[in-house]
């Protein structure tokens, strides 16, 4: 579920097809995102699932993967 939602984030922030992004996708190599698009997509993603992600941990997540293992610890806490 958390990934389908990200999916969505991505897809409205880069303009991506969904079929391009996966699990192991890195947002900068891979998607194509600059600083200013990780930004749009993590105040997507608080806003979507409402949580917060600090900087620090912001700075750590470089693939989808990572975001959706984010997601998760932030969700269950």
């Amino acid at each position: 579920m958390e990934f389908e939602k990200l999916k969505a984030i991505i897809v409205d922030v880069l303009n991506l097809d969904e079929q391009d992004i996966h699990m192991d996708s890195t947002f900068v190599d891979d998607l194509g995102a600059d600083s200013l698009d990780i930004f749009q997509i993590i105040m997507g993603i608080e806003e979507t699932f409402d949580i917060e992600i600090d900087n620090e941990e912001a700075e750590k997540i470089a693939t989808v993967g990572d975001a959706v293992e984010q997601i998760k610890q932030a969700t269950n806490d």
